[in-house]
């Protein structure tokens, strides 16, 4: 009777154990996204926001400062970041991709974890015969076991998080080499941003909205690839 009630203590706190460290992973995975989804916001802003070209268009807007004297003209479009996010085909494309080696990850972990939990039943399904040195051993065979699933699941994420930050680089590069050729015929001298978290101007004129025209140039420019 004693042993059987010390497998119950180490069942119940095992569980304790793992219902909280489930509780720590899911949020710590919602953070994870959230702090995704503000890096790649910011890598757009890092992009677009106050980038200069170096002649001049056609279309001109004239500044006036507050004494009323003329500031200069100045040629100027914006894009509208939600928008590349959900129509350039590349950027969908490797999104879906790194989201679905996430879930992998997230997925290998879960069957993991629970087949900790089955071999933990079946080894207390013998009762009163677990004997004291049994059951520590278990404990210590069990513990080691969810240590490497955890080591795994670190590395895994840890390459995953690497992978991300290649692709931010990556369409960095791409949407600057292209506005780079767009620009030699628009010939603006800046490009603003407009989007959700990120939109700065009170007022827009829409007929200086360039993101069809990024989206289009952007979707031909890959099927080049």
């Amino acid at each position: 009777m004693f042993l059987q009630n010390e497998a119950k203590v180490f069942v119940s706190y095992y569980i304790a154990v793992q219902t909280n460290f489930f509780r720590f992973m899911k949020n710590l995975s919602l953070i994870l996204n959230v702090v995704l989804i503000v890096a790649v916001a910011f890598l757009y802003y890092q992009v677009f926001a106050g980038k200069k070209a170096i002649a001049v268009t056609d279309r001109k807007i004239t500044a006036v400062s507050n004494s009323g004297i003329n500031a200069g003209s100045m040629a100027i479009a914006y894009v509208e970041l939600d928008s590349l996010n959900e129509k350039i085909s590349y950027i969908k494309e490797k999104r879906k991709q790194l989201e679905g080696e996430q879930k992998a990850i997230e997925t290998e972990w879960q069957t993991a974890m629970r087949n900790l939990e089955t071999q933990k039943d079946n080894f207390l399904k013998r009762g009163a015969s677990i004997t004291q040195a049994e059951a520590e051993k278990f404990q210590g065979e069990l513990y080691q076991q969810q240590q490497q699933i955890e080591a795994r699941k670190q590395s895994a994420g840890q390459k995953l998080s690497e992978k991300s930050y290649k692709f931010m680089d990556d369409i960095q590069k791409r949407i600057k080499d292209f506005l780079h050729d767009y620009n030699k015929e628009k010939r603006f001298r800046y490009i603003f941003t407009a989007g959700s978290g990120l939109d700065y101007m009170v007022y827009k004129d829409s007929t200086l909205n360039i993101t069809d025209d990024v989206i289009k140039g952007m979707n031909e420019k890959m099927k080049q690839k």
